[in-house]
């Protein structure tokens, strides 16, 4: 199986490179972690979208870019991501009072998402699958 293959199904679909990989339990649990700290962090509003320069007027360049590399790691959860905004969900930054609580669950998800194809792709280079 080609890393580019495992990743890019990783990506998409939660612990989908467990999945390509026939180790089902590892899959359920970061496809079920993912899914659930995403849906989480939208249901409390947390803003997915990417800072718009009116929502970063008067900040530093420092704090500037610590907002985009938050932002593109939502992007790394992968298909609920993509389904976040095809559906529209929250398409603002900073979107209601408690976005600080779905931000960071919607965070979460993506990083939580990158260990799972990042420890797939270690599996794989150990031949451990």
């Amino acid at each position: 199986m080609s890393k580019l293959k495992l990743t890019a199904f990783g990506w998409l679909v939660p612990g989908g490179a467990y999945l390509l990989m026939r180790r089902y339990l590892q899959f359920a649990v970061f496809a079920f972690i993912v899914t659930t700290a995403f849906a989480a962090g939208l249901l409390l509003h947390g803003g997915f979208g990417w800072p718009q320069p009116a929502e970063l007027t008067g900040l530093d360049p420092v704090t500037g870019w610590i907002f985009k590399a938050g932002a593109l790691a939502k992007m790394l959860a992968g298909g609920p991501y993509l389904i976040a905004r095809i559906f529209d969900g929250s398409s603002s930054f900073l979107d209601s009072r408690v976005h600080e609580y779905g931000t960071t669950l919607l965070v979460m998800a993506g990083v939580v998402n990158a260990l799972a194809v990042s420890s797939a792709l270690d599996l794989r280079k150990e031949g451990k699958h």
